[in-house]
């Protein structure tokens, strides 16, 4: 199993940025994806779900936000972060929602107020 997460980087408040989770070692389609976040200091979070035939979930903290998506063809899991808030701080990662598959090793995004 390997989860490689990328696009992450600086950015200013109201500033976007486009997350990609590129899987592979596993059934993709057969898993309910999800990107999480750890922000310093504080336990990893649920951010968004994606199921197989897209339907999605967000915390609300990120809802009207964050857009998750996911390509099946290509094992590949998106997040599009608009209007970033210097809380969106963290560390990003993709796994299923049971966090069940071997951790990537994230993807900083940190977002200057």
């Amino acid at each position: 199993v390997q989860l490689v997460e990328s696009g992450g980087g600086l950015v200013e408040a109201g500033g976007s940025l486009r997350l990609s989770c590129a899987a592979s070692g596993f059934f993709f389609r057969a898993n309910v994806m999800a990107w999480y976040r750890q922000a310093p200091g504080k336990q990893r979070e649920l951010v968004a779900t994606i199921t197989s035939t897209f339907t999605t979930t967000y915390t609300d903290s990120v809802k009207g936000r964050f857009t998750i998506s996911r390509d099946n063809a290509k094992s590949m899991v998106y997040l599009q972060m608009n209007s970033l808030k210097a809380e969106d701080t963290a560390i990003y990662y993709c796994n299923n929602a049971r966090g069940g598959l071997s951790w990537g090793q994230g993807t900083q995004v940190t977002v200057s107020s």
